[in-house]
């Protein structure tokens, strides 16, 4: 399917802010099967990968309870990530290592990491909504949505799961690393991971061109 036909698939729909579903809903009724949204937990944080996931919801879930992962506490995520598993959702799981965010940059990562998750389903999606400006690289039909997360239920859902994800990434990483207490801040450049950093240096898995890090490694 082509950019100008992807386009086309939601002319004449009718939207409603508040219907995070209604993306889904015209593909389903175009007789798309296997929509899925994907989204990535970490681009901001000085230390860490970036996570992405890919979900595909059931067509007759209840799509109302996923929102955007950063509007939710930890609590509320852990129990939307068991609501998927119940309700049969595909999940797949990508990351961005530091490697590769040191050598293509956070963006390009970022999309990295979605492609790893779209590959690590199952199966192929019909259609894939994607949270943000840019299209993954891959030869599926897809549209890319800015705040996808508050506009589709799919999108939510992944950030959901990717957020999820990652943190449970950074705690692991807190075992290896504890001077840095990966566990509280999750590699975000809060005051006290900067003060941190200040005493300590960088570690393995600090993104050495950030800017935060890069100095200290010169430093070294």
């Amino acid at each position: 399917m082509k950019k100008a036909e992807c386009a086309k698939l939601f002319e004449t729909a009718d939207f409603v802010e508040s219907d995070t579903f209604a993306y889904e809903r015209e593909l389903f009724r175009q007789g798309i099967g296997r929509v899925a949204g994907t989204d990535e937990a970490g681009r901001g944080p000085l230390a860490g990968p970036v996570v992405a996931a890919c979900v595909i919801l059931p067509a007759g879930c209840d799509f109302s309870p996923f929102k955007d992962s950063k509007k939710i506490s930890a609590v509320e995520r852990a129990r939307l990530h068991g609501l998927l598993l119940e309700n049969g959702a595909e999940i797949g799981i990508g990351h961005g290592t530091v490697e590769d965010i040191d050598r293509i940059n956070i963006l390009q990562a970022s999309l990295l990491a979605m492609k790893r998750a779209v590959g690590a389903l199952a199966g192929k999606p019909g259609f894939l909504l994607v949270d943000g400006k840019f299209p993954v690289p891959l030869f599926i039909p897809q549209k890319s949505l800015v705040r996808g997360e508050s506009r589709s239920a799919s999108i939510a859902a992944a950030s959901v799961v990717a957020k999820l994800e990652r943190d449970r990434l950074m705690k692991s990483y807190h075992q290896q690393y504890p001077r840095y207490n990966f566990a509280r801040h999750k590699g975000y450049p809060t005051l006290e991971h900067r003060q941190l950093l200040e005493r300590y240096g960088p570690c393995e898995i600090h993104r050495r061109g950030f800017k935060g890090v890069r100095e200290h490694w010169l430093g070294q």
